[in-house]
């Protein structure tokens, strides 16, 4: 995370918002389609902002979405400076966010772990947490 203090925060957020209504509404560029922007981090001294997207059903690739959105990132910045009432609006830096991606890889490997356990234990391995002990003849 790049924003620390309560300023970079609220901007953060408030950027987020601005971008979402933006990219819906402002940008012309047929390559950047239906974009949900999921988090922005500010830098502490607004130089730049980091903004991860998401694109959802779109026709073009995501390294398109990309190309689009760095070349509308001028008239957004600008925009942003607008609505934000910012002297001076942080350079914006647009990244896929992969969070999705990778929270859907690790639930697929709990679902094969956990397949994998109910199977040993369907061919009458036993429970795996307890090992197989001989009986003791004694009792």
């Amino acid at each position: 995370m790049l924003k620390a203090n309560a300023r970079t925060s609220r901007i953060a957020a408030q950027m987020q918002r601005s971008l979402s209504t933006l990219l819906r509404r402002g940008v012309k560029d047929p390559r950047v389609g239906n974009v949900t922007v999921t988090a922005v981090d500010v830098a502490n001294d607004l130089s730049y902002a980091r903004i991860h997207v998401l694109p959802f059903a779109g026709e073009h690739p995501a390294e398109q979405v990309l190309t689009g959105l760095r070349s509308a990132a001028g008239f957004l910045r600008g925009e942003i400076a607008r609505e934000l009432k910012l002297r001076h609006a942080p350079r914006l830096e647009f990244h896929l966010d992969t969070a999705i991606e990778g929270a859907q890889h690790l639930t697929q490997l709990i679902e094969s772990a956990v397949q994998a356990d109910r199977s040993r234990g369907a061919d009458g391995g036993g429970d795996p947490a307890e090992p197989d002990l001989p009986a003791d003849e004694d009792a």
